[in-house]
């Protein structure tokens, strides 16, 4: 990621909105107007809103809502959800409304020399009243609705925004669009008006809804381009993801940690790096979910605290497995060093998905965490928007300094290579893959770790077992070659033996 240059010559207002000062390098320009665009549902008077709100929890700013469609008691209980009682702010002198909301039975006649003073002097005294430094109009699209004249909307527009400017506050204007991709506003007027444009698409992939903002102008000063995922969390508002704007300034730990098995960690060259991101992957029934418990159990035996976040089996039905191998999870929750989070992948966006998840890592601070499993999750998104989870969630474990496993599930049996696999090797530091092999009309199982970053490893694909006891890797495959392709074949001895020693003369040499 290319560092932005900070441009000094214009002062930015922190939003306080999660994710937003980031992409935005700082916030909004402060003293001047921003339109904030978008379509049914796109989260628009949130955005309105918590502006405010976040000004006032955070800065001690007073601000002003200007409410031309909804009542103020329709917006107080609909934030009320969202954390923020409006009714407190009002009495404490840190919010004001200006109520211009069509009221019931009410007929307007606009004549071509009517105009917005009115409405700009009760805004101007609410800003004077309680000093704010913000104010939010919500929306724009009801002013179009009074007027038939565009060229009276254009300049009663203009005129607000000129005393916004004047007054000194920074504010928010939303506005109503029509397509996701289509014109920046309904009416083709309201962008011009404003200093900065950001637009808030709500489009539907594959049959879920996937919110994205973009900032498309910040006349005079530098932000991150492009469309960047965000939800909206009962009881946190508007929390943008901002994927592309991640830095890697994390430090590399040389701390290693055990995976749970000695002879695992021996092939990894004496475990997992602390703050590393280990991908295993393999079929069905192969082992994975084994390892996953393993890797808790030594977690809780070294004394660290380990968060399992299971997407395809429930509470009940993991601890009884772990039962089976000889591990105790309901012990290790009662001693408050486990605990196990389980959800259904399509229960939720993949961004509310992220964000829960890091709220839990928030809440129980674990040293390491466990994903069962990827592929769960990879079919309820996009490939675009599951490497977009990937990412968000890596880079925060990362700088969490925790430990990360995650399983992925491979299509066939024999070899092959999951969807999940392919777009995210790359993000991984480790890699194990799990590998069923035919040997002589009996189902094996082979281990190797592919990949170990910073880190020498066992190249060697060994067979492991599995029992009451869990798992048993043994010595390398030595007359099978072909096992990840899926397509072993099984070597004479004396080809084995020259195989071997090729292998041994070329290892002498480097």
């Amino acid at each position: 990621m290319i560092q932005l240059r900070t441009d000094s010559r214009i002062e930015k207002l922190e939003t306080g909105i999660p994710g937003f000062d980031q992409i935005s390098q700082g916030g909004l320009p402060k003293g001047r107007t921003t339109l904030v665009a978008g379509t049914a549902g796109s989260a628009k008077t949130v955005f309105a809103a918590q502006f405010l709100a976040e000004g006032i929890l955070k800065a001690d700013e007073a601000g002003v809502f200007v409410t031309l469609e909804e009542s103020p008691d329709d917006i107080r209980r609909n934030v009320k959800g969202l954390g923020w009682d409006v009714q407190q702010w009002e009495a404490d002198g840190k919010w004001v409304f200006v109520d211009a909301s069509p009221q019931p039975g009410e007929e307007m006649i606009i004549t071509a020399d009517y105009d917005l003073g009115g409405l700009m002097a009760r805004i101007e005294h609410g800003v004077r009243k309680v000093n704010a430094t913000r104010v939010s109009m919500d929306s724009l699209g009801a002013i179009f609705t009074q007027f038939a004249d565009r060229a009276i909307v254009r300049r009663e527009l203009f005129r607000i925004a000129t005393m916004l400017k004047r007054i000194g506050v920074t504010a928010v204007m939303t506005a109503e669009r029509t397509e996701e991709y289509g014109d920046i506003a309904r009416y083709g007027i309201e962008e011009f008006v404003a200093d900065n444009v950001v637009i808030l698409r709500n489009p539907l992939e594959g049959e879920k809804r996937r919110r994205t903002v973009e900032i498309l102008k910040y006349r005079g000063t530098l932000h991150y381009k492009g469309e960047y995922p965000f939800t909206v969390m009962p009881g946190q508002g508007f929390i943008v993801i901002p994927l592309s704007a991640i830095e890697l300034k994390q430090q590399s730990s040389p701390i290693r940690v055990t995976s749970g098995s000695e002879t695992l960690d021996e092939m990894c060259g004496g475990g997992f790096f602390r703050d590393s991101i280990i991908l295993v992957s393999g079929a069905t029934g192969n082992g994975k979910t084994l390892m996953v418990t393993e890797f808790i159990a030594g977690g809780v035996k070294a004394g660290e605290r380990c968060l399992l976040l299971a997407f395809e089996e429930s509470r009940e039905q993991l601890i009884r497995n772990a039962t089976g191998w000889g591990m105790d999870f309901e012990q290790m929750e009662r001693d408050g060093h486990f605990k196990v989070v389980c959800a259904y992948p399509e229960s939720a966006g993949l961004e509310d998905h992220l964000i829960a998840i890091r709220d839990e890592i928030d809440r129980f601070k674990p040293n390491r965490v466990a994903v069962d499993s990827l592929s769960a999750l990879e079919r309820v998104s996009t490939i675009k928007g599951f490497r977009e989870f990937v990412i968000g969630l890596t880079s925060f474990i990362k700088q969490r300094q925790v430990t990360g496993l995650f399983t992925a599930t491979t299509p066939t049996l024999m070899g092959g290579t999951s969807v999940t696999e392919a777009h995210i090797s790359t993000i991984t530091d480790s890699i194990i893959l799990l590998r069923y092999v035919e040997m002589l009309g009996e189902m094996r199982r082979g281990i190797t770790v592919l990949k170990m970053r910073g880190s020498p490893h066992d190249k060697d694909i060994r067979e492991f077992t599995i029992d009451g006891q869990g798992m048993h890797i043994g010595k390398p495959f030595r007359q099978v070659t072909g096992i990840l392709s899926g397509a072993p074949v099984h070597l004479v001895r004396t080809e084995a033996e020259r195989l071997e020693g090729l292998f041994k003369e070329e290892a002498v040499v480097n």
